[in-house]
């Protein structure tokens, strides 16, 4: 069931990409990223704690099975890192876990499932930091909503959707919520 389904306040507008949409998207994201990489020998996936990790995981699958070697994927929490802990109605959990491998010198494609105002990111790269210097950041996400607040661009995109203010991209991955699609929702009654 889709949050627009359980919350008065949201109206489900549409599916955006189904199960096999979805697929087929990360088949074309991790070809992108192994031509751009030039390979996958120094290439590391890192998905942002919550739905970015079943992204990344899912992408190192496939890049491993293009390049015949395995693709180091990590989690990242940024939870600490937010830059809007003083608007959150519980306090942050510090949780200062580590992504899994080395970073250092690394090419490291970080994963998240929507771009919106680029905050996310932004706390991401301060985690990513702290963990070490990687040659090269990029960011990957599945879907690309616009909006921004500050200027940072996904280096690989699934889909871009223009949306209004009132709309919300839901990304239901199986991993996470049983589920697996994109849906469009808009606000209502606010």
């Amino acid at each position: 069931m889709s949050e627009a389904q359980e919350s008065p306040n949201l109206r489900l507008k549409g599916r955006l990409m189904s199960a096999s949409e979805i697929e087929r998207t990360l088949v074309r994201l991790a070809h992108e990223i192994v031509e751009k990489s030039n390979g996958s020998e120094d290439l590391a996936l890192v998905g942002i704690k919550r739905r970015g990790i079943p992204l990344a995981e899912r992408l190192g699958k496939l890049i491993s099975g293009i390049e015949k070697r395995t693709v180091d994927t990590g989690v990242l929490d940024i939870q600490f890192y937010r830059d809007d802990l003083t608007t959150a109605d519980v306090r942050p959990v510090v949780t200062p876990g580590a992504i899994g491998f080395d970073i250092n010198g690394r090419d490291v494609v970080l994963c998240d499932d929507v771009l919106y105002t680029g905050r996310t990111v932004r706390a991401a790269l301060d985690a990513l930091f702290a963990h070490g210097r990687p040659r090269r950041v990029q960011l990957c996400v599945l879907i690309d909503r616009g909006h921004r607040e500050l200027p940072i661009e996904a280096s690989y995109v699934g889909r871009t959707v223009p949306t209004a203010s009132r709309e919300i991209i839901e990304v239901k991955f199986q991993e996470v919520d049983g589920a697996e699609q994109v849906l469009l929702v808009e606000k209502v009654n606010e």
